[in-house]
């Protein structure tokens, strides 16, 4: 097994990916874009030849804490009181490393998820581990096929290391085009990548069909479920494809504690795989290291705690269904969400909108594709929507 240093340099070599990106690959690439776009005047995040693509936000005169931030799909509620205590508790041992407790956290994950201790893979967010497999994958080339438009974190690393993106747009319900996808699978192809539900359209995919395809396709390629959302989902965890890495499928799931668990900030996930798969990954990164004691501690706590994100679940299920009752009953053409977020049509360049929308102290997030322009929504607490809709109300008058 190669070493990690050699893994690194190896990838610079094989993948042409610049010390510039290699460093930014833990942090945030669309904090980098948004910089990189507003000093070159661009209008959008990202040159693809394919459909999807970013409108840059506006740079911000003002003080950023006066904006109503509904645009990273944060839980407005979180983390639980009693994670928030267990990490404030576990600073006071900061001197110490965290094996310990990230193992029992681990043995936690694995009973629930019914998977083997071999079969996990912690991490610093599940974005982190998504670059990672972009890296790992995509090395020397070859192309992931994946819906477009989705979540770009993995996609972005793959090309900047030299693999190509082979995009299926979504069907009409929006669901993931799985009959498309799996035509589109070729001798070049090393991985699948399927965020459900989805983002940004926050649309999920009928779970028995997507776990029939990932069956059949994973005995071709790894195919790798991103569900980062899916608690959030009518049927939560009910319709994960965890059971599949059980069975030994070739499949990858990633999980985060950045959404229900309201722990965005603090950076914890893992992904769920076959072993060898697994070892690949682990060739690069040693993913524990990066997360800390007390976010390790507030993580485990979290896990217990189901009445809070009960809680938290049925809260943004109402102010989502307020937010989306409000647009569909002004005319917006919505597309349906399963998740914190609600992305809809909007009749005005998104550069404009986005430049209307901050000046009312709204951050909202704006997207072409399919030749249309796009807001997408966080949900926040209901207040915070009402504070949007005044806004759009206001916009579109």
């Amino acid at each position: 097994m190669k070493s990690t240093e050699f893994s690194r340099r190896d990838l610079l070599k094989k993948g042409g990916l610049s010390l510039f990106t290699l460093a930014l690959m833990p942090n945030d690439i669309w904090s980098a874009n948004v910089t990189e776009a507003q000093k070159s005047n661009s209008p959008f995040l990202y040159n693809y030849k394919n459909t999807f693509n970013e409108f840059t936000p506006p740079i911000l005169n003002e003080v950023e804490d006066s904006l109503v931030i509904l645009r990273a799909n944060e839980n407005p509620y979180g983390p639980p009181p009693e994670a928030a205590k267990a990490f404030q508790d576990e600073v006071f041992k900061g001197n110490r490393y965290a094996w310990k407790t990230l193992k029992e956290l681990e043995a936690k994950i694995v009973k629930n998820e019914g998977v083997t201790p071999d079969q996990i893979l912690m991490g610093p967010g599940s974005s982190d581990l998504l670059e990672k497999v972009g890296m790992v994958f995509f090395s020397e080339g070859g192309n992931v096929v994946s819906a477009d438009p989705s979540y770009m974190s993995l996609i972005v690393v793959a090309k900047s290391v030299g693999g190509e993106w082979k995009s299926y747009k979504l069907l009409e319900d929006s669901q993931h085009d799985l009959d498309a996808m799996e035509a589109g699978v070729d001798e070049d192809t090393k991985l699948v990548y399927i965020c459900n539900p989805n983002n940004p359209t926050g649309s999920i995919t009928d779970a028995n069909k997507l776990k029939e395809f990932c069956r059949r396709v994973s005995k071709k390629v790894p195919v790798f479920v991103d569900e980062a959302y899916i608690e959030l989902s009518k049927n939560g965890l009910k319709d994960s494809m965890n059971s599949l890495v059980a069975e030994g499928e070739n499949v990858i799931v990633a999980r985060t504690f950045s959404k229900i668990h309201g722990m965005a900030g603090l950076r914890i996930g893992y992904v769920i795989g076959k072993k060898e798969t697994l070892e690949r990954i682990s060739e690069i990164t040693r993913g524990g290291m990066g997360i800390t004691g007390p976010t390790i501690a507030a993580a485990s706590t979290s896990l217990d705690n189901d009445a809070f994100l009960i809680d938290c679940k049925a809260k943004i299920t109402e102010a989502r269904d307020y937010t989306m009752t409000y647009l569909k009953s002004n005319n917006f053409s919505c597309l349906p969400s399963e998740t914190n977020f609600i992305i809809f049509e909007i009749p005005m360049d998104g550069e404009k909108f986005l430049e209307k929308i901050y000046g009312k102290n709204v951050a909202v997030r704006a997207f072409k594709f399919w030749d249309k322009n796009w807001c997408r929504v966080s949900i926040g607490t209901l207040d915070e929507m009402k504070a949007f809709t005044n806004a759009i109300s206001e916009i579109f008058a």
